[in-house]
This record gives structure tokens, sequence and C-alpha cells, in this order.
């Protein structure tokens, strides 16, 4: 499922979700003009690497603090997709979490997140010797503050069906549940695996920090609010 857009509309200009999305297509058209040697180069720099956290491995050098590519490496990513996708989603759930908890706080949750999902990945292969990019972790912390805060919202979905796609009006709950069952069953069946791909339990445990830390930022769920039509 593709979600194309929420009916859930922003009382004030996404700010900090538009810098974020700016800040992340700028870096990733930086690493598209690299060679294929230095954009590998970029990505082991920036990226986190799980077995220099967990045991203090330096043999790359990093032109920044060590334990900063927590938060590097969440502007960094593989390809034109990867990139793409998170931004969509960020782009569609963000401003009404952003809009709910003010920017700063919005910001701070957001980079919370993305640790929380880098802590998630450390535990579950803490020798893993492949950089962990992305901004799906942090991002996966606004969805469970979205599905959280506005669990009527629903969400304009393009629906893969072979050869042809449908488009449907589905309630949030049930893209976003769908969401996360993926990534759980998914992060279950590669615990431990020693190969490049989606980092499936950062993305669980960044949703799981997204909900964990939704009340303190935002507070408890106000009264549902009118969603525009979608169709």
């Amino acid at each position: 499922m593709i979600p194309l857009k929420d009916n859930i509309p922003s009382s004030r200009t996404p700010v900090v979700t538009v810098g974020l999305i700016a800040a992340n297509v700028l870096v990733y058209l930086n690493q598209a003009m690299l060679s294929p040697q230095a954009a590998v180069q970029f990505i082991r720099e920036y990226g986190l690497t799980p077995l220099e956290i967990s045991g203090g491995d330096l043999s790359i050098p990093h032109p920044v603090p060590l334990y900063a590519t927590v938060f590097t490496s969440m502007f960094v990513h593989g390809g034109l997709f990867h990139v793409g996708g998170n931004m969509l989603y960020l782009w569609i759930f963000g401003d009404n979490v952003e809009d709910r908890m003010g920017r700063l706080k919005f910001l701070v949750f957001y980079l919370l997140s993305g640790l929380g999902a880098a802590s998630a990945q450390i535990w579950a292969n803490p020798a893993s010797k492949i950089p962990m990019i992305g901004a799906s972790g942090a991002i996966s912390g606004v969805l469970g503050a979205y599905l959280f805060l506005f669990p009527h919202a629903r969400v304009l979905t393009l629906i893969p069906l072979g050869f042809f796609s449908r488009v449907m009006e589905i309630p949030a709950t049930v893209v976003l549940g769908f969401w996360i069952i993926v990534q759980v069953l998914n992060g279950v069946m590669t615990l431990g695996a020693q190969v490049g791909g989606v980092a499936w339990l950062a993305h669980v445990g960044g949703f799981i920090a997204g909900l964990v830390m939704v009340i303190p930022f935002a507070g408890r769920r106000g009264r549902p609010l009118r969603g525009v039509p979608l169709l």
C-alpha cells in the first residue's frame, strides 16, 4: 500500500517537516554527484555502523564524532526510491504531528525517534559491520505518533494489484497497522542477519519510541478532527 495523502488539514505551514525533507533531498543530491567509490565512502563515514557503537571498532575514520553518526545517518540514503519513499511518508504524516506538537518539540521528537530506531538496530545486531542509513527510523516514530493522535484519520492509498492498481480511501489505522505488522514480521525473520538490506527492527524501534514519547511531546488525544474529502 502506498499512501498518497491524508484527510487531516494542518493549521499552519509545517516548517520543520519541509526543512527536514529539504535537508534529506540536498544530502541525496550531493551523494548523487559523487563517484561510485566516493558515494560508498560517504555512506561509511556518515552512516551508523552497529559494531563501531557497541564494540568501539574505529577502523573507519569519521569526519564527525562517532556517536554523531546516530544523527548524520538519518540524512543519508541509498537510492532515489529510498529517499523518495521516506520523504513521501514524512510529508503525508509529519505535518499533522508537527502541527500538534509545535515546531521545536517536533524536531526534538523526530531526532529522538531516530535515536530509538538506531538503539533497536544496535541491540538486535550489535556485531553488524553494515552501515545503517536513512530517515526511516525517525519517520517510524512520526507514524507511531500519528496513529495515536489521529486514529480516526483516513488515507488515500494506492494499492497495486498485479498489473493493475486501485486508489482507495482507507482508515489510517489499517494503513499504519499493516505497515507495522510488515516491519515486525520481517524484523523477526532477519534477526541477526549479516547481510545488507532494510533495517526492519530499526523501524519497529522508532515506531515504539514514537508511541512512548507522543504524550510528553503532544499531550493526550484531542477531539477527533473533521477531515477533508479525499476524492
